[in-house]
């Protein structure tokens, strides 16, 4: 089975980074292969709302980096995606992906539907309960089950490697991990 773990936030290997990582090793512990994507270096432009995936199934019009993203959430039996909290909400460049996947989605064959999912969200102070929410409707709205952990998959942290400080953080991300590794294997 396949975990893939996709980092919104605009650090090469920030918070969000290592919160991802911590999942992906207890995925990978209990057997799953695990592949890791930061949008860090991508370009994923926002929808255009211009219907091509309404008329196409499955295709997006835009030549970008999302043709080289979208085929590895599909083969994903697991997807998470994690995102730092920007000004109350979801870093720009992981929404874009998330709307373009979802279109295409509900216009196509919904490739995510009962696959197993969850969002992580990293915050220096505040916003995490909103950005959290703004991720889930994604997971809810592609018909994904979302299992839940001990808490929200939530930690704090400003600087490179503060997050992994925030210790319930980090064992609720792992609970969250042991929970979609056990469900995912359930549903196959």
């Amino acid at each position: 089975m396949r975990a893939l773990a996709i980092s919104g936030s605009p650090r090469r290997e920030g918070n969000t980074w290592q919160l991802l990582h911590q999942a992906l090793e207890v995925l990978a512990a209990e057997g799953f292969q695990t592949e890791f994507i930061s949008l860090h270096d991508k370009v994923i432009h926002p929808c255009l709302a211009c219907g091509t995936c309404q008329k196409k199934q499955n295709q997006c019009v835009q030549e970008d980096d999302f043709q080289e993203v979208l085929p590895k959430m599909h083969l994903a039996d697991v997807l998470l995606v994690g995102s730092p909290v920007y000004f109350g909400s979801a870093t720009p460049n992981l929404m874009a992906l998330l709307d373009r996947a979802g279109y295409i989605a509900r216009y196509g064959d919904n490739r995510f539907f009962r696959k197993v999912g969850a969002p992580i969200v990293v915050a220096r102070r505040a916003g995490v309960n909103f950005t959290y929410a703004q991720l889930l409707f994604f997971f809810m709205i592609m018909g994904m089950v979302v299992p839940g952990s001990t808490y929200w998959p939530i930690a704090y942290g400003l600087k490179q490697g503060d997050a992994l400080q925030d210790t319930e953080g980090v064992e609720t991300i792992k609970n969250l991990a042991k929970n979609l590794a056990w469900v995912a294997k359930k549903l196959r």
